[in-house]
C-alpha cells in the first residue's frame, strides 16, 4: 500500500498547485479553442486535394503527352485542383520554382510517349518548391501511376500480338490480326484517357479531419508532455528537503518509492486526458472517434511514456531550474517537431523521419488514426513504442535515484 499512499501524496499536491492547474489544464482547451477556430482553413475539411500550380516542358510534342496533360491533369477530376503552366525550357521552368510561381515542375522528354508505348524506359524529370511537399507529391504520384498503367497495357499489347502472329500460321481460323490489334490499340487509348489514369477526391466514406480536431489532439499532446518537467521536480523537491532521503532509509521498498512517485505522475496524466477529451468533445463538439477503448490504450500509453520520462529527467537532473529550463524547452523543441504546433506533413521527408524520437508523435498519430476511424492493427505500432519509450526511462531513472 505504500506505493499507492505515495501516489495519492502527489496527486492532491498536484491538484492544489493552481500555477500546475492553469497549465496543465486551462491553457490547452484554451488554445485548442483558439488555433482550432483560427487555423481550420488550413484543413480539407471538403474532401479536395490542395491546389496545385504544375509547370511543364515538353520537349516533343505525342499524342500520350498530349493525353496525359489534358485529359489526366487537367481532367474532369483535377482540373479545379490543378493550374497548369507550360513553359519552353527547362531552365525557365526551375527559375519559376524559385520565384515561386509554380509548386512542382516535370518535363517530359523526347521520344516520351514512344518510348512507353514500346516497353522502354524514357523517364520524366521532376522538380519541386522546397516548401511544397505535399504538392510534389501529389505531381509525382499522378505521373507514376498514369505511366505504369500505360505501360502495362502496352505490354499486354505486344504480348497478345506476339501470340496472334505465332497462332496464324498455324491456325486453321482466320484471324484479322490487323484489326485486332487496332481494337486492342484503341482499348489502350481509353485507358489511357480513362479517369481511373487520374486522381479522384472521394472521401471513402470518412469524413475528413477538422481543424478543430486535429488541434484538439495536438494540444493535448504537447500539454500531457509537460507532466515530464511537473513530475520530475516533484520528486527533486523531495531530494532537495530530504523528504526521498527519509523514505529511501525507511523500511519502504526502493521499488515501491520508485513505483508511487511513477504511479503519481501517470495518475495525474490519465486524469488531465481524461478532463480534456470531455471538455473538448462537450463544449467544442470535437469528435474523438467512434471507439472509446482505443482512446484509453492511447492515452494510457502515453502516460506511461511521459510518467517514464519524468523519473528518468529527476534521475539526472538536481535543480529545479535546470528541470525548468531544460525541460521546457524540450517539451516545446518535441512539441513542434512531433507536430504539436506544425503538421507533420508540412515537414520534410527526412525531418518527418527524425520526428519519431518524439513521443508526442506518435500519440497524436494515434489520436488522428482513431478520429479516423483506424483498426486496432494500427495502433499496434505507436502503443508499443510509447509504452517502451515509458518503462526504458522508468528503469534509467530508478537507477540513476537509487545511486543518489
Amino acid at each position: 500500500m505504500s506505493m499507492f499512499t505515495i501516489a495519492w501524496k502527489d496527486i492532491r499536491i498536484r491538484l492544489n498547485d493552481r500555477k500546475s492547474f492553469i497549465t496543465l489544464l486551462l491553457m490547452p482547451i484554451i488554445l485548442t479553442a483558439i488555433l482550432g477556430s483560427a487555423l481550420s482553413g488550413a484543413f480539407s475539411e471538403n474532401g479536395s486535394l490542395p491546389e496545385l500550380t504544375a509547370g511543364v516542358v515538353v520537349n516533343k510534342q505525342d499524342d500520350l503527352a498530349d493525353r496525359f496533360l489534358h485529359d489526366t491533369l487537367q481532367g474532369k477530376e483535377l482540373k479545379d485542383s490543378i493550374i497548369l503552366k507550360k513553359y519552353k525550357t527547362e531552365a525557365a521552368l526551375r527559375n519559376a520554382i524559385e520565384e515561386g510561381k509554380v509548386d512542382a515542375g516535370l518535363v517530359i522528354p523526347d521520344g516520351w510517349g514512344e518510348g512507353i508505348m514500346k516497353g522502354g524506359t524514357v523517364p520524366v524529370k521532376l522538380f519541386k518548391d522546397p516548401g511544397k511537399d505535399i504538392q510534389y507529391s501529389i505531381l509525382s504520384t499522378i505521373t507514376e501511376s498514369f505511366t505504369k498503367r500505360v505501360t502495362t497495357v502496352s505490354a499486354a499489347t505486344r504480348t497478345v500480338g506476339q501470340e496472334l502472329s505465332s497462332a496464324v500460321p498455324v491456325s486453321s481460323q482466320n484471324i484479322d490480326l490487323s484489326a485486332t490489334m487496332k481494337d486492342l490499340s484503341e482499348k489502350l487509348t481509353d485507358i489511357a484517357d480513362s479517369k481511373e489514369n487520374g486522381v479522384t477526391t472521394q472521401k471513402g466514406g470518412k469524413e475528413p479531419l477538422s481543424g478543430m480536431q486535429y488541434y484538439a489532439a495536438a494540444m493535448g499532446a504537447m500539454f500531457i508532455l509537460f507532466n515530464t518537467t511537473m513530475g520530475a521536480k516533484m520528486v527533486i523537491q523531495e531530494r532537495n528537503t530530504d523528504t526521498l532521503a527519509r523514505l529511501m532509509i525507511s523500511p519502504i521498498r526502493h521499488s515501491s518509492i520508485i513505483g508511487g512517485k511513477f504511479l503519481g505522475t501517470f495518475s495525474f496524466t490519465v486524469l488531465q486526458f481524461t478532463v480534456f477529451v470531455m471538455t473538448t468533445h462537450y463544449i467544442f463538439g470535437v469528435n474523438w472517434g467512434s471507439n472509446i477503448a482505443q482512446l484509453i490504450l492511447v492515452g494510457v500509453a502515453y502516460s506511461v511514456s511521459v510518467s517514464g520520462l519524468a523519473m528518468m529527467l529527476a534521475g539526472f537532473m538536481t535543480e529545479e531550474k535546470t528541470v525548468d529550463s531544460i525541460g521546457g524547452i524540450g517539451v516545446q523543441v518535441l512539441a513542434l517537431l512531433g507536430g504539436s504546433m506544425i503538421p507533420l506533413a508540412s515537414f520534410p521527408e527526412s525531418m518527418q523521419q527524425f520526428a519519431s524520437i518524439a513521443p508526442n508523435k506518435w500519440a497524436l498519430g494515434g489520436f488522428l488514426d482513431i478520429m479516423n476511424g483506424a483498426s486496432w492493427d494500427t495502433l499496434i505500432l505507436p502503443v508499443t513504442v510509447l509504452v517502451l519509450i515509458g518503462l526504458a526511462s522508468l528503469w534509467i531513472g530508478s537507477l540513476k535515484l537509487k545511486l543518489r
